[in-house]
């Protein structure tokens, strides 16, 4: 059995042990666990869905949560909103190639910021995600990274709640920030 196999047989493990409402994810080997999104997270996500909904290829579907996997290099994340092909996700199963998804959407959580702002943001351009958009409630503000090579974004573009932000191909939108919501002070 690989490394990757029995890592993965650990995390199922974790899974089925944790607590209702505690999200498990690993990066190499690391494992995070953070308790389920509030509200306004929740909204957030909402918000940006519809928007994409209108814009997302006829062959793909939204999925929430979805573990993304890339064994090569022993790193799963499940986005708070990601686009994968519906064939792939009719495949069954708990997890999907890293390299199939369009988008990782992430909120930020008051709490752990490092994990959307570092962790993830490594993670998800080593797993070439091509964009990767961050709403941050705790500023205010949005930040959409794309051109994965290696472990970092080539171009990042950075907006505040009440703007609008390109999302590029094959999406090809202007994204609406403005009923998004803060986190109270």
């Amino acid at each position: 059995m690989s490394f990757y196999e029995r890592h993965r047989e650990f995390v199922e493990e974790v899974l089925r042990t944790a607590p209702d409402g505690v999200r498990v994810e690993w990066s190499g080997d690391t494992l995070v666990m953070q308790a389920a999104p509030s509200n306004i997270h929740q909204l957030n996500i909402a918000l940006v869905q519809r928007q994409f909904e209108r814009h997302v290829p006829d062959d793909y579907a939204f999925s929430g949560n979805s573990a993304l996997t890339t064994p090569d290099v022993t790193k799963e994340r499940s986005p708070d909103l990601t686009y994968l092909p519906i064939a792939s996700l009719a495949r069954g199963g708990n997890s999907t190639p890293a390299e199939e998804a369009l988008v990782a959407v992430e909120v930020v959580s008051p709490s752990n910021a490092g994990n959307d702002w570092v962790d993830k943001l490594r993670d998800y351009a080593v797993m070439r995600v091509p964009l990767y958009l961050i709403l941050d409630p705790r500023e205010g503000t949005v930040t959409l990274f794309s051109e994965p090579n290696h472990d970092r974004y080539h171009v990042r573009h950075d907006r505040k709640f009440g703007d609008s932000m390109r999302v590029p191909a094959p999406f090809d939108f202007d994204l609406d920030l403005s009923a998004l919501v803060r986190y109270p002070d």
